[in-house]
């Protein structure tokens, strides 16, 4: 089982919302927007896991840090 810890911070005005997806050792695996996740996902080889991703960071607040367990 893999650990992520994610954190989704809220943009203001013209900055757009962004993800911070960290390792269970809190590394920066990936620092993406929100709306264009594809590209940073794939690069660490969760393209595969990016539906899963996606669902869980529209479930969780913003400035939480929250854990992703995935199998």
């Amino acid at each position: 089982m893999r650990v992520y810890y994610l954190l989704k911070i809220k943009g203001k005005a013209k900055i757009p919302d962004y993800v911070q997806l960290r390792d269970e050792k809190f590394s920066l695996l990936a620092y993406f927007r929100l709306d264009r996740p594809e590209k940073s996902l794939s690069k660490i080889g969760l393209a595969e896991e990016e539906p899963q991703i996606m669902s869980f960071l529209s479930d969780i607040p913003f400035g939480i840090v929250s854990k992703l367990e995935l199998n």
